[in-house]
């Protein structure tokens, strides 16, 4: 079974960089926004494989400016993001490298990766409305834009206008409005929140729960996250009080946004990185990310998560082209301030 195959295979790395620049006959070296639970089994998987060492340093935040510092230097060879941003931000300091691979075109749809190949999306996730099962009624609310009604002022609950997650969505209102009107509708947006935006997805849909507010806006894979947490019940309980909303199925479809990944700029190991991204975008690791994360597989052949099935079924997606979204997150960032949406 996939996710019985040793650990030791992927070795993890938090120290010096001398450490993770030891000489392998076959090893690729890679800096992940993603979390261990998720990636250790995919890497396993691929050394298991292809005998290629993984070695990996894991952080939150900082690799990008850590990659940028140590030039060509780096012992870096892919960079795993949990979002756009981070991948748009890597093409704008100039930190990648165009990858050539039938593979990875078979794969991965076009709106998902970058046409010269500096990057490519690896999970897809819906930016959705979570409704409360109690004080909205089915089909009540349905687009984004409706989020200004005054039918909803103090009833909109969100987390900081600067998050990444946050920043997607309002550059794509402003791929599909202008700036002036998504201006607009971040300040009809303000004035209907609850309290100042704060915490991450799961604390609205907490919020929800407690009868703080009666809309959020959260990811999708947030929802399978919960209702199957046993860790701790009271998110299950969370979960059970919202309805999922895919906004604006009448029109342009629900935002969508990756992760995904990168070659750096002065990949020592190149060729092997390049096999790793390819199976990363392969049956076994779409399927991985699936089961392990709730996310929507970016390949169009591999299934979604049963759980993710039942709850939220097939849906239309708007495939909007993330490089047009990520051209458009500086002036999202701007109008955030403009409206003064945090404060």
């Amino acid at each position: 079974m996939f996710f019985r195959v040793l650990l030791q295979k992927c070795v993890v790395i938090t120290g010096l960089l001398g450490t993770i620049g030891a000489s392998a006959a076959e090893q690729v070296n890679i800096y992940s926004y993603r979390q261990p639970f998720l990636i250790e089994p995919i890497l396993a998987e691929f050394s298991n494989k292809t005998g290629i060492e993984t070695r990996v340093v894991y952080a939150s935040k900082g690799l990008n400016e850590r990659l940028q510092r140590e030039g060509r230097n780096s012992p870096a060879d892919l960079v795993l993001t949990s979002n756009t941003s981070s991948l748009m931000d890597l093409l704008n300091k100039q930190l990648t490298q165009p990858v050539k691979s039938d593979v990875l075109q078979q794969n991965i749809p076009a709106q998902f990766r970058d046409a010269a190949g500096n990057w490519f999306g690896l999970t897809t996730r819906a930016r959705l409305i979570y409704a409360s099962r109690d004080r909205v009624k089915p089909g009540e609310i349905t687009r984004y834009e409706e989020l200004v009604e005054p039918r909803w002022k103090g009833r909109i609950c969100t987390r900081s206008g600067k998050h990444p997650y946050t920043l997607s969505l309002i550059a794509s209102m402003i791929a599909h409005h202008g700036e002036a009107e998504t201006k607009a509708w971040l300040k009809g947006v303000k004035a209907n929140l609850a309290r100042k935006p704060q915490g991450n997805d799961r604390t609205q849909v907490k919020a929800i729960s407690e009868g703080v507010c009666d809309l959020s806006l959260g990811n999708s894979y947030y929802f399978g996250k919960m209702i199957t947490n046993r860790e701790q019940p009271e998110q299950v309980a969370w979960a059970k009080s919202v309805n999922l909303v895919f906004p604006n199925q009448a029109d342009r479809g629900t935002h969508m946004f990756i992760s995904g990944a990168a070659l750096t700029k002065h990949a020592p190991n190149r060729d092997n990185a390049i096999k790793l991204l390819e199976f990363l975008s392969g049956a076994e690791a779409q399927y991985a990310y699936a089961e392990k994360n709730f996310e929507f597989p970016v390949r169009p052949q591999t299934p979604r998560s049963e759980l993710i099935n039942r709850y939220m079924g097939e849906f239309k997606e708007d495939n909007l082209s993330l490089t047009e979204i990520g051209a458009h997150v500086p002036a999202a960032s701007r109008l955030v301030d403009e409206v003064g949406f945090d404060f």
